[in-house]
């Protein structure tokens, strides 16, 4: 409509002020309400084929659009593990910070294989206080060992001096029989020496891997404790949590709720603009949203990421063909637009359905010299259009709330 009483300003005004003065005709008389098209055809005609041109120069180099979405995801809370609930830290609606409790799972279990791997520590420092006190038995063991040993050693050698001076003093017999023993008595040694090296072994190699070995064990079943208590993992907001002591919770079929990050929807907003307007829309652009959550108000924003694929044409691998046919509704150009200056999209509720029009600006072409005149009236008009379109912007954004709370009966 804006368009077209801009329009008509500059074709059927003029028309009717040359018939009117010119000529001489009158409304009522010569100009009638059955006489308005032949008498004005002309600027009737020009102000039609003006106003399509208009729209079309407006919406193709300065898109809009309605589907705009402060889009934000929700963190669903479900815990590592299956389990009964035994505790609920959190009212059906609150709000959490990271890292605090939110609910508990039955830890009996858990707690038992604590408990288990504890004991297999304790079981190992015992274990490794009696390895040192068998190498303490080895040592004595070995002193003992020789002790007989010298003793057998010097015996045989004072019967074999006594042989050599007389051999009939000694009899063969008792030497023999000597070192049978002392090759006995080394054997006690040899003996004591191989416990002392196994009691050794065992305390310095055995017993420590198997205390590491308990104290890992130790620590998984911590981990498996801890995965019972479910904490926040972001701060943000418990909404609609029902969960309640008693409920089974199933990690792949049952999650417990959802947590909203306080920083969800609040860094920009996701506009769908129509696919004709892929090769307009580009990082960079200025451009200006009226939320349905702050009524009568224009935040300026602009283009930081144009997403370069369009999401409808998406398809998963099967064992089925995909016909064009099936995407009935053509997809639309995904464009983030994030608030030009800080605090932008304060009040602006995440999901809110908001209005987007983008601006084309070619200061930088207007600047450069290597330009041609038509061309640079053309994109002098093209920038000044972009004033239409924000009156359209603004408009909407006043009539807004008249239109969905009266005329669409408040919803």
């Amino acid at each position: 409509m804006l368009e077209l009483l801009l329009c008509s300003m500059l074709t059927i005004l003029p028309d009717y002020l040359y018939r009117r003065f010119a000529q001489g005709k009158r409304i009522g008389k010569e100009i009638t309400l059955y006489s308005v098209w032949f008498e004005l055809r002309w600027g009737i005609t020009l102000c039609l084929m003006l106003t399509v041109g208009l729209i079309t120069v407006v919406f193709y180099n300065h898109p809009a659009t309605t589907n705009v979405t402060a889009f934000y995801r929700t963190v669903p809370i479900v815990p590592e593990t299956f389990g009964r609930v035994a505790e609920v830290n959190i009212g059906l609606s609150d709000d959490v910070t990271e890292g605090a409790p939110i609910f508990r799972l039955n830890s009996e279990k858990q707690e038992a294989a604590v408990e288990v791997a504890r004991r297999k520590i304790a079981e190992a420092q015992a274990a490794m206080v009696v390895a040192r006190a068998d190498i303490n038995a080895a040592d004595g063991r070995i002193k003992e060992a020789t002790s007989a040993y010298q003793q057998a050693m010097d015996e045989l050698a004072t019967k074999r001096e006594l042989y050599r001076r007389n051999p009939g003093n000694v009899p063969f017999r008792e030497i023999e029989k000597l070192e049978v023993a002392a090759k006995g008595r080394q054997g006690a040694i040899d003996s004591a020496m191989a416990a002392k090296e196994e009691a050794e072994t065992r305390l310095s190699l055995l017993l420590p891997a198997e205390k590491a070995s308990a104290e890992a064990t130790l620590a998984q079943a911590q981990v498996e404790l801890d995965k019972t208590v479910v904490r926040a993992g972001v701060s943000g907001r418990v909404e609609q949590f029902a969960l309640r002591v008693g409920d089974i919770v199933n990690p792949m079929m049952r999650p417990a709720g959802v947590l909203i990050p306080h920083s969800a929807g609040r860094r920009a907003l996701q506009a769908g603009f129509g696919q004709v307007e892929a090769q307009i829309i580009k990082a960079g652009m200025v451009a200006e949203v009226a939320c349905v959550s702050r009524p009568w108000e224009i935040i300026p924003m602009m283009v930081t990421n144009v997403q370069d694929f369009i999401a409808a044409g998406q398809f998963r691998g099967g064992e089925q063909l995909i016909d064009p046919q099936q995407v009935t509704r053509p997809g639309t150009l995904l464009v983030t637009l994030e608030p030009l200056f800080p605090g932008g999209l304060d009040g602006v509720t995440p999901g809110s359905s908001c209005i987007a029009n983008a601006y084309s600006s070619n200061h930088d072409l207007l600047a450069s010299k290597d330009i041609g005149t038509v061309r640079r009236m053309t994109l002098h008009a093209i920038d000044a259009v972009g004033l239409v379109h924000a009156m359209l912007l603004r408009i909407q954004a006043l009539v807004l709330p008249f239109r969905l709370l009266v005329f669409s009966g408040g919803h």
